[in-house]
Parts: C-alpha cells; sequence; structure tokens
C-alpha cells in the first residue's frame, strides 16, 4: 500500500464453449507432453529477461486452468544477500488482493444472517458516524466493498496517525470530508475495507485476522498464509522486501498495516493462492464444499460501480466487483487485483468464462512486473498476439533529501521561524508538534519526524529526515495561517484531496 459485472453477451458465452472445447483437446491430446513443456521452457525465458529489464530480485508465478495448476514456478531470490531462491511456496504480502478476503468475508456472514449487505455500518457499530447525514443516510456496506461510499484516500490519517483497533479507527471517519459523490463515483478507499472489516469484528466478537483463518485460510488449505508479518516471518519460506533507487536493487521495510489490514495485509505463496482462484472459479466450492456462498461470487464478479479508465485497444468496459476490478480483456472476461505494498507488488487475474486463473507475486516495490507477467501468459493461453516489449515501469523508493535548504528569501515567512512552534490538533485525527531546532523547523507527527523545507511564504513540504526509512514519499505541503489578531493558529496538510485541518493548541 503506497501513499500517494460487466455484462456478458452471448458471444462470450460462444468463447467460453469454444475454449472449453480447445483446452479439452488440449489437454486429452498432448497429456503435458513435449510440446507443452517446450512453451513453458520459451516462457521461463520471457519471465526471466523481463525480470532482469526490471532489475527484478524474485518472483512466484502459477496458473491455473480447468481446475488444474498447469505452471508453476519461482525465479530469483527471496534474499538476495544470501542467495535463498524464490519457491512457489515463498510466501510474500500480496498488498490490495486482501480485499477479496474481507469481502467473501462478509459474503460469508451475510450467508449466516449474521449481516445485512445491503444495510448501514452504523447497525452493526455502535455510536458510528460519518462526516455528514447524507453519508450516514445513504451508505451501505456493498458500497464500501465497490469504492462508491465517497469516503476516498484517507492514507495520510491512516499511516501518519495510525491506530492499532479498528474500532477506533473508524471512528475517525466522522472528522474526515469525503473526497467524492455517494453512490455516484468511484474513489478507491482503503478505509472502507477497515470499516467492513471492523463490522465483522463487531458481529463475530473476533478479530478480523481469527475470521480470515477460520473461514477461508483453513477451509481452502491455504496452510502458509497469514495475516501479520510476525507469522510469516516465523515460515521456513519468505520474502525479504526490495526496491529500486538510482537503479540500484536495496532492501526496504516491511508495511505495518495497523488498522488497515483487511484491506492489505495478507500475506501468502502460489500454491495457497492457486487454491483462492479455484474456489472462484468454481462458483465458491473447493474441493466439493462450497466455501464462498455462489450467490456472493456472482454479485461480487458483477459490475457494481463503474470506471472511468480510457479504453484501449485490447481493454475495455472497466468496473468495480466487490474487492475485484472487472473488465474485458482480449474480448475475454476479466476480474483482478494488484497489489502494492512496501518492498512487494502482485498481480492476479481470473478469466471465469475460460476456467483460467493467474498468479503473479514479486518482491519489488511498486513495480509493474506482476500485470507483464500476467499479460505475457494470458496471450500465450488465449493464442493471442505476443505485445512485443513490455515497458517498464518502477516507482523508485523514497529517499531524503538532507541537504539543507534555505529559505525563499524573495517569498520569506511573515513570522520569525519561533512563532510557527508548538502541537496542532486536527479533531479525530491527531496531534503534530512543530519544533525549532538551531534554524531548522520539524514536524512531530506519531509515527514520523519531518523536517519543514520552506517553500513560500507560510508554506513548506514535509521532508524526511535520515532516519525515515519507509519506501513511500512524503513530501506532502504544509501550510499555516493566522488568527484575525495576525498570531498564527492552524495549519493545513494537503496531503489528500481535501487538506486536513489542525488548529494550534494553547500553551500548558
Amino acid at each position: 500500500m503506497n501513499l500517494k459485472a460487466i455484462m456478458i453477451d452471448i458471444k462470450h458465452l460462444n468463447l467460453k464453449n469454444i475454449f472449453f472445447a480447445i483446452h479439452l483437446f488440449f489437454f486429452v491430446h498432448t497429456g503435458f507432453g513435449q510440446s507443452n513443456e517446450k512453451n513453458f521452457n520459451e516462457l521461463d525465458q520471457k519471465i526471466e529477461s523481463l525480470m532482469q529489464d526490471y532489475n527484478a530480485v524474485g518472483l512466484s508465478v502459477a496458473v491455473i486452468q480447468n481446475n488444474k495448476v498447469i505452471y508453476s514456478k519461482g525465479f530469483g531470490y527471496r534474499d538476495l544477500e544470501k542467495k535463498l531462491p524464490v519457491t512457489t511456496n515463498t510466501v510474500f504480502p500480496i498488498g490490495s488482493v486482501t480485499k477479496a478476503f474481507t469481502g467473501a468475508l462478509l459474503g460469508i456472514l451475510e450467508e449466516d444472517n449474521k449481516v445485512d449487505l445491503k444495510a448501514r455500518p452504523s447497525d452493526y457499530i455502535p455510536q458510528f458516524e460519518f462526516y455528514n447525514d447524507e453519508m450516514n443516510n445513504r451508505i451501505t456496506i456493498e458500497d464500501l466493498l465497490c469504492h462508491k461510499s465517497g469516503i476516498g484516500n484517507t492514507g495520510t490519517a491512516d499511516v501518519f496517525f495510525p491506530i492499532e483497533n479498528k474500532l477506533d479507527a473508524v471512528k475517525r471517519l466522522k472528522y474526515l470530508k469525503p473526497e467524492a459523490a455517494v453512490k455516484n463515483s468511484f474513489a478507491y478507499c482503503n478505509m472502507g475495507y477497515t470499516l467492513a472489516g471492523t463490522i465483522a469484528e463487531q458481529v463475530t466478537q473476533k478479530t478480523w485476522d481469527d475470521n480470515i483463518k477460520e473461514q477461508l485460510f483453513e477451509p481452502l488449505g491455504m496452510q502458509n498464509s497469514y495475516t501479520t508479518v510476525a507469522e510469516m516471518l516465523k515460515s521456513a519460506d519468505y520474502s525479504l522486501p526490495y526496491g529500486l533507487y538510482g537503479g540500484e536493487i536495496e532492501k526496504v521495510e516491511y508495511e505495518k498495516f495497523y488498522s488497515l489490514s483487511p484491506a492489505g495485509a495478507i500475506k501468502s505463496n502460489v500454491e495457497d493462492m492457486s487454491n483462492w482462484m479455484m474456489t472462484w472459479l468454481n462458483n465458491g466450492r473447493f474441493e466439493e464444499k462450497e466455501i464462498i456462498p455462489a450467490d456472493y461470487v456472482e454479485r461480487a464478479t458483477q459490475l457494481q460501480n463503474i470506471n472511468h479508465d480510457p479504453y484501449e485497444k485490447e481493454a475495455f468496459l472497466f468496473g468495480q466487483g466487490f474487492g475485484w476490478r472487472l473488465r474485458s480483456s482480449y474480448g475475454n472476461f476479466r476480474i483482478e487485483h494488484g497489489g502494492n505494498t512496501y518492498g512487494f507488488s502482485s498481480g492476479l487475474a481470473i478469466f471465469p468464462l475460460d476456467n483460467v486463473g493467474i498468479i503473479v507475486l514479486t518482491n519489488q516495490d511498486n513495480s509493474q512486473l506482476p500485470f507483464m507477467v500476467v499479460d505475457m501468459i494470458a496471450r500465450k493461453l488465449f493464442d493471442k498476439q505476443p505485445y512485443g516489449d513490455y515497458p517498464v515501469v518502477v516507482k523508485e523508493v523514497y529517499h531524503p533529501n538532507t541537504n539543507d535548504k534555505p529559505l525563499n528569501q524573495e517569498k520569506l515567512p511573515s513570522h520569525p521561524l519561533k512563532d510557527y512552534c508548538g502541537k496542532f490538533e486536527a479533531e479525530g485525527i491527531g496531534t503534530v508538534e512543530i519544533t525549532l531546532e538551531g534554524t531548522k523547523l520539524f514536524a512531530q507527527f506519531p509515527t514520523f519526524l519531518f523536517q519543514l523545507e520552506h517553500l513560500n511564504f507560510n508554506a513548506f513540504h514535509l521532508e524526511g529526515t535520515s532516519e525515515f526509512l519507509a519506501a513511500f514519499n512524503p513530501e506532502f505541503t504544509l501550510e499555516f495561517f493566522n488568527d484575525l489578531e495576525g498570531n498564527v493558529s492552524h495549519l493545513k496538510l494537503y496531503s489528500q484531496k481535501e487538506p486536513i485541518e489542525f488548529v494550534k493548541l494553547e500553551k500548558e
């Protein structure tokens, strides 16, 4: 996680029959013989070549077709320094691919008559309120799962002022302005999934983690899947996190999810994720037993919200289900989701009408490599023209600039620097303290310390100090304001669509 139903027409049904016949012929007549093996050897070489282009450390991939794993392999290293290889059992954090798990959990609880996905969150969380009455009256659990609640990005509040307890965390939504129209927008929202996970905790009186393990990991045989870094580190085969800076590979930290775990905290491997994909391809059933209600699977993979992404030649009709992104790709119906968390990127794509699933996990931060590999494999399976040279799209990890920068002499601050010092509080969010050390201003948040780099007048940038180790870029703008008497009275942090306002507290 970084800061910063589609309508199926008769042509798709025909495609399903055509592909089924082709696949059946293929499996009966080749028996995974030399021809198929040669194809996969070619795929190995292409993946290795693409990894070199991306300067990636490690990658793991699995492909399922007609309820069988037809390709599964690890590439590169899970630990670069010790040269420990990636295997199909290597555990990677999967980031936002987690969202479909949280959605499925709510679907299971609905089947058990413990929740109604068309109900309001306040029906299950005592004394819960959104920012305004429209949100209180109109937002449903379904809206949370398909990103049309209008809440939008609350990332700064979640990362700069983290709260471990989910119930406490969601109550800050009362103080955060919505970023989009309720029920008439697509505004991606991690906090919406925290809210969904909180509802699950309230109605079961169990943690989200225990619910995920009991309702999904255990019945799906996902024995090497976890919800915390601490659990993952106890396993025998897990990956370290890496990123690129200046074109060079460097190790980064694991992300701490705090209350946002329902949006992105799961760690898994391609073997376990193959079971997950098979379950969705079999209408919620795994090994002849229904794990996810069929009715929920149907609704989760239907169009519930519309994305306004630009159409591409081979990808169009973008939308949202519950925890899934929907699209038409290569003329095939596709559900998918990607994940980014410090040091890791993942891509999962399922083609329900073709009984195909592809999972790619990498230990490279903020990378499009997983989706390049997914595309490469899908084109091979569907006998489509190869893409050609794939673009290399990797966002470098953040490094703070610790060089001292002078004040903007043409647009100097309106006060002596000491006047900006003090504690500033945003109701329901938390407190930031501004301090002066020599000629430098600093902003102390609960989780991070930033130096304030002067931009103009009363506006500053948050600049990471030498101790800042997180992979995301925190250089948001912070601006001070005066009261009617000309004294510094409050500041605004421009880190989200709607800035967070902090009021200066009286000295104790």
